[in-house]
């Protein structure tokens, strides 16, 4: 499967509204760009957002590769939410095209969520993306997230030193993992929409193909067997999706990584498959047969081509 990376504003990358769809024209819709440093539960949030899983997430930085839209439907809106990577230092091909997606998505948007963490010093990387997004001229809502266990002096001082980074349209604490404030940070993004159309199906819950999917839930579960060296040489691609067939690579970069993700006797591999199973078959919505193979590709985070091929 090939699979084009993102060059485009978010508005750009929605379905034109259509009346073949037979929707009636929303009370609001638009887009808001989820931005924020790396690890700051950015996809754990657009996640909750979105009322079910759109993001694979796992607690290392640098998860989010490509810009996914993750889309919160009811009777009365339409809210599309661009997950993004974080903001970061491009280091190689692969996180420059990262910072070139965050960049290009921040562009034709109603509403941006500044998301930071209450559990890490709001610090000079917060400011800067601050900066960056509220010279925009869009309104800036930020979210206070991972609040949950915090003390609420520990949450009230956070909030306090969240409030001097610019000129917010609002600031809401919240928990992306127990649900706490989300209903009311949707309810504030949904009142910065304008009145207009659905951009998706009202069935849709996020714009990426099923194969771009499956590949990043292969990819999550990697990550969750694998050590800390490996995360940014991991990735995966659908070779084959049939209706009882589903074949996926998994990428990484030397021979002793392929060692780590294949295990003694192909262990690691097998509890891969064994935990990415059930989402996809959950995502497709019949039950398939799963295989896995691990592939060493010297430097494909350097790799153009590849990258283009990932999608990235």
């Amino acid at each position: 499967m090939r699979r084009t990376a993102v060059r485009s504003s978010p508005r750009a990358a929605g379905i034109h509204p259509h009346p073949g769809w037979g929707v009636r024209f929303f009370v609001r819709s638009g887009f808001a760009a989820v931005v924020g440093r790396p690890n700051v539960g950015k996809s754990t949030l657009v996640n909750a957002l979105c009322g079910g899983k759109v993001a694979i997430v796992s607690d290392k930085p640098q998860t989010t590769r490509r810009r996914i839209m993750g889309i919160a439907n009811s009777d009365d809106y339409q809210l599309v939410l661009a997950d993004l990577p974080g903001f970061q230092r491009p280091r190689d091909p692969l996180t420059e095209r990262m910072q070139r997606t965050v960049d290009e998505s921040l562009e034709d948007v109603e509403a941006i969520l500044l998301v930071l963490s209450a559990r890490e010093r709001i610090g000079a990387g917060d400011r800067f993306i601050a900066g960056r997004v509220f010279a925009l001229g869009a309104p800036v809502v930020i979210a206070l997230n991972k609040v949950d266990r915090l003390k609420p002096g520990h949450i009230a001082t956070q909030m306090k030193t969240a409030s001097q980074l610019g000129d917010f349209h609002s600031l809401h604490p919240v928990s992306a993992v127990t649900g706490d404030g989300v209903p009311e940070l949707r309810a504030e993004l949904v009142e910065l929409l304008p009145e207009g159309p659905a951009y998706y199906p009202r069935g849709q819950r996020t714009d990426l193909p099923a194969e771009a999917q499956i590949s990043e839930l292969v990819r999550e579960k990697a990550l969750q067997m694998t050590r800390e060296e490996l995360p940014h040489a991991i990735s995966a691609e659908v070779e084959e999706l049939t209706e009882k067939v589903v074949r996926v690579t998994v990428f990484v970069e030397t021979e002793s990584q392929k060692q780590i993700v294949v295990g003694k006797g192909g262990s690691v591999i097998k509890q891969i498959g064994t935990r990415a199973r059930p989402e996809i078959e959950l995502l497709l919505g019949h039950p398939i047969f799963l295989e896995l193979k691990v592939k060493a590709r010297p430097k494909w985070r350097r790799d153009e081509a590849m990258l283009e091929r990932l999608g990235i």
